[in-house]
């Protein structure tokens, strides 16, 4: 099932589809890991809901709602 990252719940995990978003926004993504058919899982999230902590091969990163939009998942 597809889903952006922002969808998933708690513990949920899924491997990465597509990440959409042009420019800074794309390239920052891309270097800090978040490449087509890596494993992420969710980790927690703050107390509203944002940011959102990744674990993406083997360390934590937190992600703003709307950087986590832009990452496609299929949900395992």
């Amino acid at each position: 099932m597809k889903k952006a990252l922002d969808q998933l719940n708690k513990g949920q995990s899924g491997v990465i589809l597509s990440i959409k978003g042009r420019g800074a926004v794309h390239r920052r993504l891309l270097d800090m890991g978040l490449v087509k058919n890596n494993t992420v899982k969710v980790e927690r999230a703050a107390p509203l809901g944002d940011p959102i902590e990744i674990r993406i091969k083997g360390y934590c990163l937190s992600l703003r709602k709307e950087e986590a939009k832009n990452i496609l998942v299929d949900v395992q």
